[in-house]
């Protein structure tokens, strides 16, 4: 099977020269952590930015000095399983397809899921686990668990109770929902000009975590247990990955938490893992 057979066509994009603050409003506006970059009127493709991209150069607001062009790409024609590998490998969740210098296209995890859910694969998802699993207890404390995000670049986490059983899951961003901050400064500060109305705290959950981890966030003094996702959807270690990769489009989940017969929590299992069964 081909990219452009499921890739996403007419894809939402940045163009330069711009700034800072209009991809910060693309990201936003459409509750999206990256955009792939053309040329002002065109749809040359000059490259790709993500949040990543411009947290990385705070002080920075022109476009073309944050724009990652060296960001992977692959063409319509290309075979699924070669952008499954670059996604795999590169630990990437965007992939830009361009024709003859020309973006005709992006496409992501969440696309290659459907194909592995009707591939039918009969392995079980345990055998595609990549990385271990970091379970924390449901008595520790937010501002712990915000710092656990930033140092192991982890963006969801397994809660155990006092038994050492899955009692939840949490996210960065339901810990940053409870972030304390003014909101007209945070709207001033991502430059959001006049449009105010589109900079809903929906949206601008999806870049809190970046913007406001050094300084600007505030979280109230709670246990992660009050916030965490109670009884999350999980599959069991011999769960086919197909069924995984059809639990997680359904419910739009990035990530899924594997147990045991003991029901016990063993791994982790993210959405990446789930179409490395393309590349094996």
């Amino acid at each position: 099977m081909k990219v452009s057979e499921v890739m996403t066509k007419n894809p939402i994009k940045a163009e330069a020269p711009g700034s800072r603050s209009k991809v910060l409003r693309l990201l936003v506006q459409h509750n999206i952590t990256g955009v792939p970059v053309v040329k002002e009127g065109t749809k040359r493709y000059v490259g790709f930015v993500s949040r990543q991209d411009i947290f990385s150069k705070p002080d920075v607001e022109q476009l073309a000095l944050i724009v990652n062009k060296e960001h992977p790409c692959v063409k319509s024609k290309d075979d699924l399983r070669l952008a499954a590998k670059i996604l795999v490998e590169k630990e990437l969740h965007h992939l830009p397809v361009v024709e003859k210098k020309n973006l005709v296209g992006i496409l992501t995890p969440t696309d290659l899921l459907v194909i592995v859910e009707k591939e039918n694969y009969k392995d079980t998802v345990e055998s595609y686990v990549r990385r271990p699993c970091i379970p924390i207890y449901e008595n520790t404390p937010l501002t712990i668990v915000a710092a656990m995000i930033k140092i192991t670049n982890a963006y969801a986490f397994p809660v155990l109770d006092d038994d050492s059983r899955l009692s939840g899951i949490v996210t960065d961003r339901d810990i940053f929902n409870l972030s304390v901050v003014d909101g007209s400064t945070a709207i001033s500060d991502l430059g959001s000009g006049e449009d105010e109305d589109v900079w809903t705290w929906e949206g601008m959950r999806n870049i809190m975590k970046l913007y406001y981890e050094v300084s600007k966030i505030t979280l109230p003094k709670i246990p992660v247990k009050e916030i965490m996702v109670k009884d999350p959807v999980t599959v069991f270690r011999k769960t086919t990955i197909s069924e995984a990769a059809r639990i997680m489009r359904k419910n739009d989940f990035g990530q899924l938490p594997i147990r045991n017969s003991d029901d016990r929590l063993i791994a982790m299992v993210d959405e990446l893992d789930v179409i490395s069964c393309l590349i094996r």
